[in-house]
Formats: C-alpha cells, sequence, structure tokens
C-alpha cells in the first residue's frame, strides 16, 4: 500500500468514524478529529463557526431537529491525499429513515503527528432559484 492509500484509508475511516457520531449524539466523537482551530462554512446560520467551542455549538442546533439513528450517510466520496494536507469532497443524505435531503460536504485535512486533522468543514446545498 502507498502513503497515499494509507492516508486515504485513514481519511476515510475518520470521515466515516465522524458520521457514525454525528448520527448517535456523541459530541465528543463529532470532535475527536478536528483542530482547535477549525474554521466550518454551514447551510443554516451562523454561516462561518471559528474554532472547535463554535463549530461545537453549531451540532446543538442540528441535533435539535435530528434525532440519534437518523441517517447521516456518506453516499459518494472522493479523498485526495498528500504527505500532510488532504481534502475530501462527499455528497451525504441526512435526516428520518426515508430522508431524501442530500448536501455536500467538503472537508480539508492538516497531518499532526501520525493523524489527521479536520482543520476546515464546509457543508452545502444546491441553490434553490
Amino acid at each position: 500500500m502507498t502513503q497515499s492509500e494509507r492516508a486515504e484509508t485513514q481519511i476515510r475511516a475518520l470521515i466515516e468514524s465522524w458520521a457514525d457520531a454525528v448520527r448517535r449524539h456523541d459530541y465528543p466523537g463529532v470532535l475527536a478529529h478536528h483542530d482547535q482551530d477549525i474554521v466550518m462554512f454551514d447551510v443554516p446560520p451562523p454561516l462561518l463557526s471559528r474554532g472547535l467551542d463554535e463549530y461545537r455549538k453549531t451540532w446543538d442546533l442540528f441535533f435539535r431537529y435530528n434525532r440519534p439513528g437518523y441517517a447521516f450517510d456518506i453516499e459518494e466520496i472522493a479523498i485526495t491525499a498528500g504527505e500532510d494536507v488532504a481534502f475530501a469532497a462527499a455528497v451525504m443524505r441526512c435526516g428520518p429513515p426515508d430522508a431524501t435531503f442530500q448536501f455536500r460536504l467538503t472537508i480539508g485535512l492538516r497531518k499532526v503527528g501520525d493523524g489527521w486533522r479536520i482543520t476546515h468543514e464546509h457543508h452545502s446545498v444546491p441553490a434553490t432559484d
């Protein structure tokens, strides 16, 4: 396995673990691989969150409307990884078990020691107009 393949495997596992933590409303799991200085762009306000404390607060709103076990599923993902930086682009589905709500996810990561940290996260939905 090449270094790039190994990195992609690690990042895929990290993102799948994060999505699973979201489904379980597990705050420590959601935050586990995010950098202290995370920058996130989100669909509902606030559109920009800086830092782990602000990022954590965005999940309060999400968890208020999405019950544990609701879908937060990766439908498609592409990961590009270098030695110390990487990004992932995904199409995800969320909501009740029969949900069809899709959104786009882009994640930027930085290698720190032997692991990867999420430094940038961007959620978006297609414009309707």
